[in-house]
């Protein structure tokens, strides 16, 4: 399954110093075997010239670690991707414009909190006096501290999966360093390997191999590991639903201070309206607008800590007591149960706290922490501790307490700032949106869909249309239906502590099993910190009548788009590959494969990795005669903007030469126009199939002992290929051991294997073999295309055919496929239909 990735997905990040890349693509094609040789390697087997004494040991497959499909893994590989981070020295206008672009995209949400947090929570507790405000001042500066100061900007941060965070990042990374993963379509190759490294005998490391030993042989830990993935992504999504309708009433509510007659009403009006106007401008604004955006946002935080300087200043330095825990237990021991309702509002304070790590994909970690410590927190303190000081000297005031607060003269400027902060919010949250949803989307666990690349320096910036408009409708219903900072303020404590207590579950699985980190500093972690979030989640439950019942309801239909989908593509995967021709079988159809090989070029679409996928069989059963060339596409999304045409396209041969059957990855970057016209799409696989034989029967050549001038071929790589992770190939076993080349002509329609000769000519074989091509090439091109219809099995139970014959086959058929990567004429589309009973 083609699956987007970060642009940190180059290959210094498969292991030490990544692994060498050749000069051209035909050459890193035809360096790697046949297919067969690959499947006899993942076997356990060595190459098919394996023997012994010396030479056959030569021939050898020598492993250090289990073999990859190296092909495979090459086909994610382009000469231009490169960190843009390690590529260029420090600059400091550079550095200034990524500290601007973190404030807009990273910290916009957590940085709309003072507008909202101690309203909501003085509506389920009534100010009696100072040490009330004080209690819940202290609370709100303590949960500010350890929540996203503590937990994520100095933990969380770090368990990045290559530069992605968000919870699919955790899943990912978990998945990486223990065979957890019950996504399909997610082969070994697909997943880059950490460095291998020798380590001592630890505590740490046998607690590490105990831990993963468990995750790999529980089927059960497994599937709570992947349903509380699921279940974090939709309370994220409901998350970001549920932030711009809180954000811009909030913000919008202000007006109501400026002018006392303006009605609820004209708040929602104008709040539907930005909404609107948000949503509208969200694709520009993902890349045009970014930088305008990160000054506005510089502007607020700078409001926030002069207007917290200007209350402390008027109404006194009283708040600062605020510092001494001591008052929040006084502020539990005057009211119990209203403190503990409370406690949803005051974990509003932290809200934006999973929003910056799951926009770590646009930033380094360093720029998020240091943005974060020296310029984000310092101003949400002071700007708590000035409302703090305002409801010391206005006990009175529960309601707009932030824009109470404000200097008359400066209101409306302040004011027209906030709105502004509020739609960075909403753009902050549906940017991170986006990113776990492609997330999702490459691992299997969505349906796929559309997604636009706004920026050709940054992969990280995308905009998806569908998601955008769905998020819009979602927004507006939740503005709507409740029409009040308060109840939407319920449901928003919910759907961020779903949130938070599912990355801190991962975090503490990555302390385990990849930190290594001691045993007291993981049990610090996720006792202090999953206790504290189940006090607040307890406390926002009690709620959920109050508006928390509709962010359930809409959780749970995205939780079950989710499960649906991943549950039928495992099926239907693993289906396809049970159904798929095996080797020995095209062994015994011959290279005529039991029907008549008619000249023209026949491009098979599979999604399936290796091997022959059963469609194909189908072709030959119901076709009369089948292409003399046949190609294998697989179609790959590489993280580079733009993959060069001379590289487009990676070869390796299927079965022996005699067969004329190839495997083909054709490689787009995100900012590539996949959609070349048949000539050009034809031309170019044609031209890299010609160049890859050619390249390989060089190889061949060298390999039998001819002599050829250096100065008239490309240059020879050594014989032994090292891998990143330190696995020997040799290049001794030749490709072509089993065929010898006929001095008659190729018929027409028939490609049998030609009588041995003694003596193997390559040259007269290459000629032969090109030839073959450019008569496939006059005769034209057939795209055979599988779209199964999937259906459960008669036997199977209600809800799986339920599932299944409804559900699932309503996402499938109105979602995006693969095969839409590559423009397809209709006038050469051959495409069946069957039904695949799951």
């Amino acid at each position: 399954m083609a699956a987007s990735s970060s642009s940190s997905a180059s290959a210094s990040a498969m292991g030490g110093g990544g692994m060498r890349k050749a000069p051209s693509m035909e050459w890193r094609g035809g360096s790697f075997g046949s297919e067969e040789e690959e499947d006899e390697e993942d076997g356990g087997g060595g190459g098919e010239g394996e023997g012994e004494g010396e030479d056959g040991e030569k021939q050898k497959l020598i492993r250090t670690v289990p073999s990859v499909d190296w092909f495979d893994v090459e086909g994610y590989e382009v000469s231009v991707a490169q960190h843009i981070e390690d590529s260029e020295e420090f600059d400091f206008g550079r550095t200034m414009f990524l500290a601007l672009q973190t404030l807009a995209v990273v910290f916009g949400d957590i940085g709309i909190s003072p507008l909202y947090t101690f309203d909501v929570m003085f509506s389920k507790y009534p100010i009696l006096g100072e040490e009330d405000v004080l209690g819940a001042l202290s609370l709100v500066l303590y949960t500010l501290i350890s929540m996203p100061l503590v937990k994520y900007v100095l933990v969380v941060l770090w368990a990045n999966d290559d530069g992605e965070g968000g919870i699919f990042a955790l899943y990912s990374l978990i998945c990486r360093n223990a065979k957890v993963s019950l996504i399909p379509n997610q082969v070994h190759s697909e997943k880059r390997m950490s460095s291998f490294r020798l380590k001592l005998p630890t505590p740490e490391l046998e607690r590490s191999i105990k831990v993963k030993e468990k995750l790999e042989s529980s089927l059960l830990l497994k599937k709570l590991l992947l349903g509380l993935v699921l279940f974090g992504t939709a309370m994220f999504i409901s998350n970001g639903v549920i932030t711009p309708a809180m954000s811009v009433l909030s913000a919008v509510s202000g007006l109501k201070v400026g002018i006392p007659n303006a009605s609820q009403g004209l708040v929602v009006m104008i709040s539907v309206v930005l909404l609107v106007i948000l949503y509208s401008v969200q694709r520009y604004a993902t890349s045009k607008m970014g930088f305008a955006l990160g000054p506005s946002l510089l502007i607020w935080f700078c409001c926030l800590g002069g207007i917290g300087i200007y209350n402390l200043s008027t109404y006194g330095p009283a708040a600062f007591k605020a510092f001494n825990p001591l008052y929040i237990i006084y502020y539990f021991g005057r009211n119990p149960f209203q403190a503990w309702l409370s406690l949803a509002g005051c974990l509003l304070c932290a809200t934006g706290s999973e929003a910056i790590f799951a926009n770590l994909s646009y930033f380094p970690v360093r720029y998020v922490q240091s943005m974060f410590a020296l310029l984000v927190l310092p101003c949400l303190v002071l700007a708590y501790l000035g409302q703090g000081a305002f409801l010391i000297a206005n006990q009175n005031s529960s309601e707009q307490i932030f824009f109470s607060s404000i200097p008359s003269g400066v209101f409306w400027p302040v004011f027209l700032i906030a709105n502004l902060a509020a739609l960075i919010a909403s753009r902050t949250m549906t940017t991170a949106i986006f990113q776990c949803l492609k997330q999702s989307i490459a691992l299997g666990c969505f349906p796929r869909l559309k997604i636009i690349h706004t920026s050709r320096k940054f992969m990280a910036k995308i905009y998806i249309p569908v998601v955008n408009w769905f998020l819009l409708f979602s927004c507006l219903g939740f503005i709507l239906l409740f029409r009040s900072i308060y109840d939407v303020g319920n449901a928003y404590a919910i759907a961020e502590l779903g949130v938070m207590i599912m990355a801190t579950v991962y975090v503490t699985i990555i302390m385990l099993l990849i930190w290594e980190t001691s045993i007291v500093k993981v049990l610090s972690f996720v006792i202090t910190f999953l206790s504290l979030e189940l006090v607040f989640f307890s406390s926002s439950l009690s709620s959920v009548g109050d508006g928390g019942w509709a962010l359930i309801i809409f959780a749970s239909g995205i939780l079950m788009v989710m499960f649906i989908w991943n549950y039928g593509s495992k099926l239907k995967y693993d289906s396809e590959v049970k159904k798929k021709l095996s080797k020995d079988l095209m062994r015994k159809l011959g290279p005529n494969l039991g029907t008549i090989r008619a000249p023209g070029l026949g491009l098979v679409y599979s999604e399936i990795v290796k091997g022959v996928p059963a469609i194909f069989g189908h072709f030959l059963i119901a076709l009369p005669a089948i292409h003399s060339i046949i190609v294998f596409v697989c179609i790959r999304n590489v993280p580079v903007p733009v993959v060069p045409q001379t590289e487009r396209f990676l070869f390796q041969r299927v079965c022996t030469r005699g067969y004329h059957m190839f495997r083909c990855i054709a490689r787009y970057g995100y900012k590539d126009k996949n959609q070349e016209s048949q000539s050009t799409f034809e031309r170019l696989l044609i031209e890299g199939l010609e160049k890859f034989i050619q390249r390989e029967a060089v190889e061949l050549s060298l390999q039998s002992g001819d002599d050829i001038d250096s100065d008239e071929e490309p240059p020879t790589p050594s014989r032994t290929i090292v891998a990143p992770n330190g696995s020997l190939y040799s290049l001794d076993v030749p490709l072509l051991a089993d065929f010898v080349p006929s001095a008659e002509v190729i018929p027409e329609a028939s490609c049998s294997t030609p009588q041995h000769d003694p003596v193997v000519d390559y040259t007269q074989n290459l000629e032969l073999e090109l030839a073959f091509i450019r008569q496939a090439k006059q005769s034209g091109a057939v795209y055979l295309i599988d779209n199964p219809i999937v259906k459960a099995r008669k036997n199977s139970w209600f809800f799986k055919k339920l599932i299944i014959n409804y559900f699932f086959a309503f996402l499938r058929n109105n979602c995006r496929r693969a095969m839409m990567s590559m423009s397809i004429p209709h006038a050469n589309v051959m495409q069946v239909r069957l039904t695949s009973y799951v």
